[in-house]
């Protein structure tokens, strides 16, 4: 399978060194479940795309420090991408920003949460149970950084996780298109990173409680499992 990640943003200069840069994330993530995935980064933030929707057989975005509603020429032909992945039915997982934006471009609302950032380790509970998710759980628990959230669902989606603070953290539209809210790509140190470079915009409450948070364990193996299952179960009935 080829995987086409759709980089919407660069890790902080001084942070890459020590975390690597976003695609770099997501690779690693995939290659910890032990499949076989080949890997084409797009660079959408600078324009640049695939020279066909079939150059990759499924796609991916990295969260971004943009938000889906700002007035900026290469997320507004992000969106437009967005809306042509859903009509040529290819698989896409849309992460934070990519979440958002899979929502605004099938008809949802974004907008900033009243309850301030998401930050640190956040549980969701399970509402609706999928075949590609191989574990019998209640709740999942993932690190999060951000301050906008869906507030309305495109027609068609499906609400399968969801918390007081995000309701809408993990939906589905169709049979092909994943969103979620969360980052399993992220690593507790590098939330713990962002949130102190951060400082200048995040209430200190807010950063204080976030820290706290990243003594709880998070499902971020499992969840990256999930993806892959999802990207591969109508190609072979795949399944992990």
């Amino acid at each position: 399978m080829i995987l086409g990640i759709l980089q919407c943003d660069d890790v902080r200069p001084e942070l890459q060194a020590k975390y690597g840069n976003y695609p770099q994330m997501f690779i690693s993530l995939f290659e910890s479940v032990g499949v076989t995935i080949q890997f084409k980064v797009y660079r959408v933030i600078d324009g640049q795309y695939p020279e066909s929707i079939d150059r990759c057989d499924a796609y991916i975005t990295t969260g971004s420090r943009f938000g889906v509603n700002d007035d900026a020429d290469w997320i507004r032909r992000f969106e437009q991408f967005v809306v042509e992945l859903y009509l040529a039915n290819k698989r896409f997982i849309g992460i934070c920003f990519g979440h958002q934006m899979m929502a605004k471009a099938l008809g949802g609302q974004i907008k900033p949460s009243e309850k301030g950032w998401g930050i640190g380790v956040n549980k969701a509970q399970i509402v609706l149970p999928q075949a590609w998710m191989s574990a019998d759980l209640n709740e999942i628990s993932l690190v999060v950084s951000h301050q906008e959230q869906v507030v309305k669902l495109p027609e068609d989606a499906v609400i399968l996780a969801g918390s007081e603070f995000c309701p809408f953290y993990m939906m589905q539209i169709k049979q092909h298109f994943l969103g979620i809210q969360g980052h399993p790509e992220f690593s507790k140190e590098y939330v713990r990173a962002l949130m102190d470079a951060r400082r200048d915009c995040i209430p200190a409450q807010q950063i204080t409680a976030g820290i706290e948070s990243l003594s709880m364990p998070v499902d971020a193996a499992l969840v990256s499992r999930w993806l892959v299952n999802f990207l591969i179960q109508t190609r072979a009935g795949g399944h992990l």
